[in-house]
């Protein structure tokens, strides 16, 4: 249950895309991204609510260097077994203006031969304000290559 490629991203000064093939059925790809006791395991967010469309889920990131930061998404959609969306507001900072611009992270799944094809886009990066955002968009592109990493680890040793 491992990558059978690298990521692949492709990114604008508005949008993260990043693309990997993981070695494990599509099935249990949506579990590990929409059951929030396992999505918090490989993302590193301590997630008590479950994942709801239209509902906020909040919750301490778990990651040592990242505690003082708070995992904080609302739900848009969730089509089983091929799209789970949500929005938040980049970098997870409790100080940041609560009305500032989020962007949407959408996780498409695909089966392919090899096992299952996951698609991440974050989009909306330019609405964020000129201060933070290449700070937020430098992050995140490297934060989802990270979690890519974790989530191949986590289907790899989950049952």
């Amino acid at each position: 249950m491992s990558t059978s490629t690298s990521p692949k991203s492709s990114s604008s000064t508005d949008r993260i895309e990043k693309t990997m093939v993981l070695r494990a059925p599509r099935s249990k790809v949506w579990r590990a991204l929409t059951n929030s006791e396992q999505f918090g395991e490989w993302f590193g967010a301590k997630v008590a609510e479950p994942f709801t469309p239209g509902r906020r889920v909040r919750g301490p990131i778990t990651i040592p260097e990242y505690t003082h930061l708070a995992f904080e998404v609302t739900v848009e959609q969730m089509e089983p077994e091929r799209l789970f969306s949500w929005r938040w507001q980049p970098g997870g900072n409790p100080d940041i203006d609560p009305a500032e611009p989020t962007t949407l992270v959408v996780f498409e799944l695909e089966e392919v031969p090899e096992g299952t094809r996951l698609t991440v886009t974050e989009s909306g990066f330019d609405q964020i304000p000129v201060s933070r955002r290449s700070k937020a968009y430098r992050g995140n592109d490297a934060g989802w290559t990270g979690q890519f990493d974790n989530l191949r680890k986590y289907l790899a040793s989950a049952a």
